[in-house]
């Protein structure tokens, strides 16, 4: 909080303090009363911002790939809530509603059927933004459709959701609604060739959604993927542990609920993976600490797995391969050629870089 609003605050509740044997309060319940007051309205502004730039950034999409790529976002459903603390007066278990974006080539590939990939975006609560540009207007090159749910937790749609976040859980089930919404409703798409690609908590998910549901997919990229939790807490420490100890998510400390946090992290769920799957890890990564991917990788090896994988030494941290350099090219080269192997895409040896487009990096 900025020093003046800080000072502003701490004004209000002295005055509060003098007043409130006026109220029938000792000053020690009004002043918590005003402190609550405070936090609440902190809140609901950051989510009326969040807003905001949500509605923002989805006017720049048409921008930024609108020239080679159909933009839709349609509303769909995924599986109820994990806890519904209000249910509604038609009783608990309603599904849970939530955007997905769709990325269609505008070019037609001589009328072929293309492969489909799942972009589930990052963050413990973020949302799908055109930081990802880039990329999707790399894999629409390519021949694929794209579609990139904005799954229960996600930013820019009110407190609700918000804190729906089921990270490691439900919102699994929201990636694979939105995968199956395409599949039954999109003309294009060769529904035996979908796969998924993600970051960091998009890692995760990925790996999650081939352990669970190996039918669906044919094959995943995990890149820098969150995957041991209870380490994770460890080294990032109680800012970060925050989100998971929320009352509305899992109410509970790795300490208090071991089994919970294990049950969501990949590192001890690697015995369910039959799909191919190639993870990447970097040594400089300030968010997803090597030691997390490392683990994984031990964990797939020890349980007889057949992965592939590669740890970096590269700049740009936790976004190395996702910036516009050519390192990073050069990476996501790997990545994609990767994919292409399992899901064929029309034209998968584009070029890559800042000129292949013709655009500026957002």
């Amino acid at each position: 909080m900025p020093i003046s609003r800080a000072f502003t605050a701490l004004a209000v509740l002295g005055v509060l303090v003098v007043a409130s044997s006026a109220w029938g309060q000792t000053p020690a319940q009004q002043a918590v009363e005003m402190a609550e007051r405070l936090v609440r309205e902190h809140d609901a502004l950051d989510h009326r911002l969040d807003i905001l730039e949500k509605l923002i950034d989805d006017v720049l999409w048409f921008d930024r790939v609108g020239d080679v790529a159909v933009v839709e976002k349609v509303r769909i459903y995924g599986p109820p809530l994990a806890n519904e603390p209000n249910p509604p007066p038609s009783g608990p278990g309603n599904p849970f509603k939530f955007y997905t974006y769709v990325f269609t080539p505008r070019e037609d590939f001589g009328g072929r059927k293309l492969p489909l990939l799942v972009l589930p975006h990052g963050g413990v609560h973020a949302d799908f933004t055109t930081y990802h540009s880039r990329i999707v207007r790399e894999l629409i090159a390519q021949g694929y459709i794209v579609v990139a749910p904005e799954y229960r937790g996600s930013t820019g749609y009110g407190r609700g959701i918000y804190r729906a976040i089921d990270y490691g859980g439900r919102e699994v089930g929201d990636c694979l609604a939105a995968r199956d919404w395409v599949v039954a409703n999109h003309p294009r798409v060769d529904e035996d060739r979908v796969g998924l690609i993600g970051w960091s908590h998009g890692g995760l998910i990925t790996l999650h959604s081939l352990f669970d549901h190996p039918d669906s997919y044919v094959v995943g990229f995990a890149g820098v993927p969150v995957s041991d939790l209870v380490q994770r807490m460890g080294y990032l420490g109680p800012s970060y542990q925050r989100h998971y100890e929320a009352e509305y998510h899992i109410d509970a400390t790795p300490r208090e609920n071991l089994e919970e946090y294990k049950r969501r992290s990949p590192v001890w769920n690697v015995e369910k993976l039959t799909r191919p799957v190639r993870i990447h890890g970097n040594v400089h990564d300030e968010d997803v600490n090597v030691i997390e991917v490392e683990h994984l990788i031990q964990a797939l090896t020890t349980a007889g797995k057949d992965f592939e994988y590669e740890i970096y030494d590269l700049p740009g941290g936790h976004s190395f391969d996702r910036l516009d350099v050519p390192e990073a090219w050069e990476v996501r080269r790997v990545i994609y050629d990767f994919l292409a192997r399992y899901l064929n895409p029309p034209r998968p040896n584009i070029e890559l870089g800042v000129q292949a487009t013709g655009r500026a990096s957002p």
